[in-house]
């Protein structure tokens, strides 16, 4: 009695503990917006955006100072010490003396068109700042996105790998029993033989490019990505976005950030041609003075003077060696350049956003096929295994069938894959991508339940229910 007391004790600490280790590995899994939180905080894009702004800042606020009033005060102390030379040397009667002198000053510029136009020009590139790191922030996000669904169909293919080997290995085995038995050629044991051997170099590789996809995360969370991840759950639903895709056009030619920038980088240039042609234009400025000095004038001591001035200085240019006209013309060239861009982002906004729309209406309807090729293809492996071992089908019959059944898990994942990365493509070129549609994507991972494929989230011979 006391042993099998003993013996449940220990049986429930054993179960206990593969309890908490499960739920330790379910709070380990890594899902994607643990990663896009970390990306945020560590890309050096975003960081280098960020600083970007920074700098466009204090250019223009430099800008704005050179139109608000510029005051000044300087001082000056001086000591003198003087000697009379007579015929027969120094005179015995010498003097020194010492004299301070303080000056006050305060200008302010009435007119000055060329530090207008050039704070208007730091104004614009600091919103083109603005709108880059918006855009960066959005690539950042899409990058992230894009590969940790990578480093999932790389896990895929080497699970797949793996499943459709020991499925090979276990056709191998009954086809060595029916040659054995005289019931196959030797040639189908030799083609099965011969797809297991490569099937296991299809592992090695699989193996090498997870290591390649977890680097390219760790790139943008600045940390080597160990953990397991969370993967699409079989109940996930994929629907295309309620609006059409002119809808998305015109949607993306107006939010989309890279656009912006290009078409305040142009409005910057204007203005730099402005400041440059201000170059011609006269400038007028006000002036008030206060001075309070007794310098010694010619080494004879002064008594203390105060002097106060008030002044309006006009200044006009009238031949600067043709600098001016020169700087114009080159910065023509430039805005030229700017317009150019502008167009090159704005046909390339219409072309993506145009061409993920298609995709995504192209890989939902992938989904739902290969959902029923899957099927299918499964219900042919079976049926042909089953001929395998009534000796009315061969080897190689059964060999196709697993590889079409594999094939198709391969298309339903990427399909699913495909659809999702093709929606952040339209969402970024819309330029409105933010944290709901990052969390919306998280909300169809989970965590895959013991007994499930990785791969496909459900048993071997099942089929998907979402699709």
């Amino acid at each position: 009695m006391r042993y099998a007391i003993i013996l449940l004790s220990l049986f429930a600490y054993i179960s206990s503990a593969a309890m908490a280790q499960s739920r330790l590995e379910t709070e380990a899994a890594m899902d994607l917006w643990q990663l896009y939180l970390q990306s945020r905080l560590s890309d050096p894009r975003i960081l280098s955006a960020e600083a970007q702004i920074r700098s466009g800042a204090g250019e223009q606020r430099a800008a704005l100072g050179q139109m608000l009033p510029q005051l000044s005060a300087n001082s000056a102390y001086s000591k003198v010490r003087r000697v009379e030379q007579g015929l027969q040397g120094p005179r015995p009667d010498n003097e020194a003396f010492s004299g301070e002198t303080y000056t006050l000053s305060l200008s302010q510029a009435i007119y000055n068109p060329a530090a207008w136009r050039s704070f208007k020009k730091y104004s614009e590139l600091t919103e083109q700042y603005r709108s880059q790191y918006d855009d960066v922030k959005i690539q950042s996000a899409v990058d992230l996105v894009q590969r940790y669904f990578a480093a999932l169909a790389a896990e895929d293919e080497l699970e797949l790998a793996i499943a459709e080997r020991k499925t090979t290995q276990r056709n191998l085995d009954r086809a060595k029993a029916l040659f054995d038995r005289q019931l196959a050629t030797i040639t189908d044991v030799l083609q099965i033989s011969a797809r297991v051997d490569s099937l296991k170099t299809a592992e090695i590789e699989a193996k090498n490019q997870i290591q390649v996809t977890r680097e390219s995360l760790a790139e943008l969370v600045g940390r080597d990505v160990y953990q397991p991840f969370k993967r699409i759950d079989s109940n996930a639903r994929f629907e295309m976005p309620s609006s059409d895709e002119a809808s998305w056009v015109n949607a993306a030619l107006t939010n989309n950030p890279a656009l912006k920038a290009k078409q305040r980088a142009v409005d910057a240039s204007n203005y730099a041609i402005e400041e440059a042609r201000a170059g011609h234009l006269p400038t007028l400025s006000f002036g008030l003075g206060a001075q309070r000095s007794d310098f010694a004038y010619e080494n004879v001591p002064s008594p203390r003077t105060d002097t106060y001035s008030a002044n309006i200085s006009l200044q006009i240019p009238i031949y600067s060696g043709g600098s001016t006209r020169a700087r114009v013309e080159g910065l023509y060239g430039s805005r030229d350049a700017a317009e150019q861009d502008y167009e090159s982002i704005r046909r390339q906004v219409i072309k993506e956003t145009r061409t993920a729309y298609m995709k995504s209406a192209s890989n939902l309807s992938k989904i739902a096929s290969s959902h029923r090729a899957l099927d299918s293809a499964i219900k042919s492996r079976e049926a042909n295994e089953r001929s395998l071992s009534l000796g009315v089908a061969t080897a190689v019959d059964v060999l196709n069938a697993v590889q079409q059944e594999y094939s198709s898990r391969r298309d339903y994942l990427k399909a699913q894959y495909d659809f999702i990365t093709n929606q952040l493509v339209l969402l970024r070129w819309r330029g409105d991508l933010a944290d709901a549609d990052i969390r919306k994507i998280n909300d169809w991972l989970s965590v895959p339940v013991p007994g499930e494929t990785r791969s496909t989230g459900v048993k071997e011979g099942e089929v998907p229910k979402n699709g």
